[in-house]
């Protein structure tokens, strides 16, 4: 589909979403949340990407939802709304590919619950995260969702209901984000992350992640059948007996992705 509000490319086997809206922060209005979508669809159904990042083009992030689209709706409305504007967060969990966020500047309100939506993040030494759409009379109620699964009760209840700003090291300390990097390597690192688990078996890390998020809400009993039963699958895979026999031999595995 033709983007108007993302930069969609590759760059080899990684899939980039580029958000595009630099004169307005990147914040989400209606296009933008609806071209996200169809792109993380497009790159989950293309065979040639194992990993998908998303980045964002200009100063921030993304500063949250684009506040010219909050008057003059009907409850239906703002609903179906403010699904669409959250929609990624499911998007990302159902997919199999890993999603990376590459975070500069400013990821607040919807921008820190993508990040937080994402499998994995890196950001930039000068960035700054919050949830702090309480500051405007609002509330973070759909980041909360992917907050709270990446940080726990407290420490999203901190967040959401204070509106404060923290920093990178701290987003780090608290599990918001995996790694730091200088602001000026934020592209090459995150690149380079990413190749990390590119060269991995596609396979394994398309059903390995689908396994994490169906087992990640059953007790733990139930977690490990289901795991188990994924396992035993992952282990008749052609690419399983490749990797295995890579390693025994000392060489580089060639992933068949089957």
């Amino acid at each position: 589909m033709e983007y108007t509000s993302l930069i969609v490319s590759k760059n080899e086997n990684i899939g980039i979403v580029t958000l595009n809206r630099p004169q307005f922060n990147n914040t989400f209005n209606v296009p933008l949340a609806k071209e996200l979508n169809n792109a993380l669809i497009e790159f989950e159904n293309d065979n040639s990407v194992n990993v998908i990042i998303i980045n964002a083009n200009g100063k921030n992030f993304c500063t949250g939802i684009d506040i010219n689209d909050l008057d003059g709706k009907s409850n239906i409305e703002y609903l179906k709304w403010v699904e669409l504007m959250e929609k990624m967060n499911i998007t990302i969990a159902n997919m199999g590919k890993p999603v990376i966020a590459s975070v500069q500047r400013i990821a607040v309100a919807n921008g820190i619950g993508l990040v937080a939506a994402c499998d994995l993040a890196i950001a930039a030494d000068d960035a700054k995260f919050g949830a702090t759409a309480i500051n405007v009379g609002l509330f973070c109620m759909g980041p909360a969702v992917p907050l709270l699964k990446s940080l726990g009760r407290k420490k999203t209840l901190e967040l959401i209901l204070t509106g404060d700003i923290i920093d990178a090291a701290e987003a780090q300390r608290i599990g918001l984000i995996n790694k730091v990097v200088p602001a000026e390597r934020l592209e090459e690192e995150t690149l380079n992350y990413a190749r990390k688990l590119a060269d991995k078996s596609p396979l394994a890390l398309q059903l390995g992640k689908k396994s994490f998020y169906k087992m990640e809400d059953l007790d733990y009993e139930k977690a490990l059948d289901l795991t188990n039963n994924h396992f035993a699958s992952l282990c008749t895979t052609e690419d399983a007996h490749e990797g295995v026999n890579a390693f025994l031999n000392k060489r580089k595995p060639v992933w068949k992705n089957r």
